[in-house]
């Protein structure tokens, strides 16, 4: 073979293949379009959200809030199923639920850093999360699963271990309070301290299970007739070196216009004279949303076991993290930190657990259990108006 030959035969390196990122890239629009409000915002929002007695403006600042918000929700929950895809289960579900419940955290943590005064803001946020997830999310889930596939199975060990660390954390947390004999429903220092250790000692080793030793617990059962242990995902799937800073890069903006979109919802509720526990139900539903959606696609797909690891994995790690994070702040700040429930929502949370543990003590589920559920987040809704 001559010289020349041999040139036309070598193969022809594309042309900036070390910018290969560069095309999937294009596809981020999304996290343009945040951070451009959040600029925005930063710069003109102390001003744009003090004028919201005209009609037309309110419209428009809540409108343009939770269309970004959502774009961004949508934006993670495809990085997340990218990530799940390369990381398999339940890593993949794992990095959704920590990043979301960090979105809880960082906004409760925010408000009571700049010394609001607002002494229930983590019980009324952990009981939101409770109620939406176990009986909301949990409900319609099962519900439209049922519809389409009449029954479906999961592996009833690992909702067991959720169970076995959530029942006892919210008992202690949201309910205790109210019979110790610290002044008001609160923790004294020492009980604090010891709910603080206890919550973090508990999920550090439910982690520890979940990812090492037992990680087959929260895998679908092989029984079933679900094609695989990750999500079907309709995207191109990167690196994980590419999707986790994207998540992250979306979540970020998330929670500073998580706190701004609560401003105009909070005068809706002022003008409207609803119920002020209203504002913390809609501004959690916005921070839930991303690991709502990508349940309820799970549950469609017929992954239920994917959905219970997102749903339960996120009401265990609000309790785990959001708690002890409030009364760490509350020891710092020196503010007192609210945690004990009223008697009617400290009965309707002992009903929502007990229901949730008659729901998964079988390995099967129907439409029956998501009607059941579905109703208990109705009664949560009507309790807050009846206030």
């Amino acid at each position: 073979m001559t010289e020349s030959s041999r040139q036309q035969a070598a193969p022809v390196t594309p042309p900036l293949r070390r910018f290969w990122f560069l095309g999937p890239l294009r596809r981020e629009w999304p996290l343009l379009v945040s951070l451009i409000t959040t600029g925005l915002f930063v710069a003109f929002g102390k001003s744009w959200l003090a004028d919201l007695v005209r009609p037309a403006w309110f419209v428009l600042i809540l409108a343009w809030l939770f269309a970004v918000i959502l774009l961004s929700a949508l934006a993670v929950v495809r990085h997340a199923e990218s990530l799940a895809v390369r990381l398999g289960e339940p890593l993949g579900t794992l990095v959704l639920t920590l990043s979301v419940i960090g979105i809880e955290v960082m906004m409760i943590g925010a408000v009571m850093s700049a010394g609001h005064g607002n002494a229930t803001l983590a019980r009324d946020a952990m009981f939101a999360v409770l109620m939406i997830v176990l009986n909301g999310m949990i409900g319609l889930c099962l519900l439209l699963g049922g519809l389409r596939y009449r029954e479906q199975a999961y592996n009833l060990q690992g909702v067991n271990a959720f169970l076995a660390v959530i029942v006892p954390l919210a008992v202690l947390g949201l309910i205790l309070p109210d019979f110790t004999s610290a002044p008001g429903p609160t923790l004294s220092p020492l009980h604090s301290t010891f709910f603080i250790v206890m919550s973090i000692g508990l999920y550090g080793v439910f982690l520890a299970i979940q990812t090492t030793r037992h990680r087959d617990y929260f895998l679908p059962p092989s029984s079933t007739d679900q094609p695989s242990e990750s999500p079907h995902v309709e995207h191109d799937v990167h690196a994980v070196a590419f999707h986790a800073p994207l998540l992250l890069a979306y979540l970020a903006p998330t929670v500073y216009l998580a706190e701004q979109i609560a401003v105009p919802i909070d005068y809706g509720i002022h003008v409207l004279h609803a119920p002020s526990s209203l504002g913390g139900l809609l501004v959690s539903v916005l921070v839930l949303f991303p690991e709502s959606l990508a349940a309820t696609r799970a549950a469609l797909n017929n992954q239920l076991q994917r959905a219970v690891n997102l749903l339960l994995g996120s009401v265990l790690a609000s309790i785990s993290l959001t708690v002890p994070a409030a009364l760490t702040l509350g020891f710092m700040t020196n503010q007192t930190v609210v945690l004990g429930l009223d008697p009617a929502n400290a009965v309707l949370l002992v009903l929502t657990l007990v229901v949730t543990m008659l729901t998964f003590s079988s390995a099967r589920t129907n439409v029956l259990l998501g009607a059941v559920h579905g109703l208990l987040f109705l009664a949560y809704v009507m309790l807050i108006f009846e206030k």
